[in-house]
């Protein structure tokens, strides 16, 4: 973790940082008029929707996403191939949010890598901190979901409708409830 340089530096090694700074709150707002504009556009506007998309989600490989998406870089989130969100789906990316291959994420699925101290003096100063999240290939995340900061989900994985992830989730499982917790085990036969 680095303890100098600049904010946005800390902010992508996992360190304590400050968003305030300038240049993270200019890069906020450029992605977040993005946004603003991808879900302004008609489902009918397939070229201009995606046009959007590849300016906000440049690491992506066209991402088929519905509208209403939210996120606040944008730059931070790298998806595979096959890759839908389903509305209402926000991703708060400090921190890289890496997608393996044909992921579906159900509607209301929340993903943040931002976290905040305990510590109520150290909150009040505006400090906080984002962990990577890892999402594996062939892994469906069920309706109102949310994945929490520094998890990694394996491949194959189906998190249930309205669990909260902040553990990391082994391969070829279900997880469900909150705290999330493994109720199954998959027996996945490779093709």
């Amino acid at each position: 973790m680095l303890k100098n340089g600049t904010e946005k530096d800390k902010m992508l090694s996992g360190a304590p940082y400050f968003p305030d700074d300038p240049t993270l709150k200019e890069e906020r707002l450029t992605a977040k008029d993005l946004c603003f504009d991808f879900n302004q556009t008609r489902p009918s506007q397939k070229a201009d929707r995606q046009a959007l998309l590849q300016k906000l989600l440049s690491h992506s490989k066209n991402p088929d996403i519905n509208s209403p998406f939210h996120c606040d870089y944008g730059y931070n989130i790298i998806t595979g191939k096959n890759f839908y969100a389903n509305h209402g789906c926000t991703i708060l990316d400090g921190a890289p949010v890496v997608i393996g291959d044909n992921v579906l994420l159900a509607p209301g699925v929340q993903i943040s890598t931002a976290t905040h101290p305990l510590d109520p003096a150290a909150r009040r100063t505006g400090i906080e901190q984002a962990l990577p999240i890892t999402i594996g290939n062939d892994v469906w995340i069920g309706m109102g979901a949310q994945i929490l900061p520094g998890v990694i989900i394996g491949d194959n994985v189906v998190v249930a409708a309205g669990a909260v992830v902040n553990k990391n989730v082994p391969a070829n499982t279900v997880v469900a409830g909150v705290p999330a917790k493994v109720v199954k085990t998959l027996d996945i036969k490779e093709e």
